[in-house]
């Protein structure tokens, strides 16, 4: 097995191990819940999250649904991982964020407790760990309850009280919808998101660079909440906005204003 000069794990690896734990922290889901709701054992879950063990790829389809996000990334980053421990090589390519809606921690420019955490995992899966991935082949099927309906927790703000606030610590990230989406020209991909349990919205970017800012303005015309790239780490990052309160009929709106010269690009939606 390759290893980097540290003799820690590849980059693709650790760059997996975080996608996947961020993940995972979006969904609100423990490691009980997501065995009862997937067909792999909390143990292998528990693996997988720690970097013990390659997961297989419908191990990270199903993480990606119960997280409610796109899985071509995350397969991506599989492709690329996988690729490595087999020895096939595997073309160059842009890479996809590392983390989810949990790295939101970041709401606002600071370095929330739930990104730090994963930023965390990122230094040890590149750096520290030590530990062979074995690619599954199979998984196990241990049958077990499913989990009480308070695995997936509940929204701790709704409306004006979520106003500023992280929509992942506020835990309104687990069931989002998004209200549109924005590719600039310099690349950086960007959403409106909506939480309706919440009754707030806010803004997300990736594919970014340091330096690159994304403002949410309040539906009732407010003080713009602001996120803001601040190193690489969030560069490969989902990074958010604090949330705005947004009812129904409001339209919310988000402008990205690159670090270099591309320009100010806005966008909005309806809720």
């Amino acid at each position: 097995m390759t290893r980097t000069p540290s003799g820690g794990l590849p980059p693709e690896r650790a760059r997996l191990v975080c996608a996947l734990r961020g993940l995972r922290t979006g969904s609100g889901l423990s490691l009980a819940a997501l065995a009862a709701k997937t067909p792999f054992s909390k143990s292998s879950w528990e693996r997988y999250l720690n970097g013990k063990a390659l997961p297989p790829s419908q191990a990270v389809r199903e993480l990606c649904r119960l997280a409610g996000e796109p899985e071509g990334r995350c397969l991506a980053l599989w492709e690329l991982a996988e690729s490595e421990w087999s020895g096939r090589g595997a073309p160059p390519r842009a890479d996809p964020p590392a983390t989810t809606e949990a790295e939101a921690g970041r709401a606002g420019g600071g370095r929330g407790a739930v990104l730090a955490g994963i930023a965390s995992v990122c230094a040890l899966a590149a750096g520290g760990l030590s530990v062979a991935l074995v690619l599954l082949a199979g998984q196990s099927t241990d049958s077990r309850p499913a989990p009480p309906s308070s695995a997936v927790p509940s929204p701790r703000c709704r409306g004006a009280a979520c106003e500023g606030r992280s929509p992942m610590q506020m835990k309104c990230g687990t069931d989002p919808r998004t209200l549109a989406s924005h590719r600039t020209a310099g690349g950086a991909h960007l959403e409106l998101r909506y939480s309706a349990k919440c009754g707030a919205g806010w803004a997300r970017m990736w594919s970014t660079r340091i330096g690159d800012r994304l403002e949410l303005n309040a539906a009732d015309g407010g003080r713009p909440h602001t996120a803001r790239i601040t190193d690489g780490v969030a560069a490969q990052s989902y990074v958010y906005t604090p949330m705005t309160e947004a009812s129904p009929g409001a339209t919310i709106r988000a402008c990205f204003r690159p670090v270099r010269g591309e320009g100010r690009e806005c966008f909005d939606a309806g809720v």
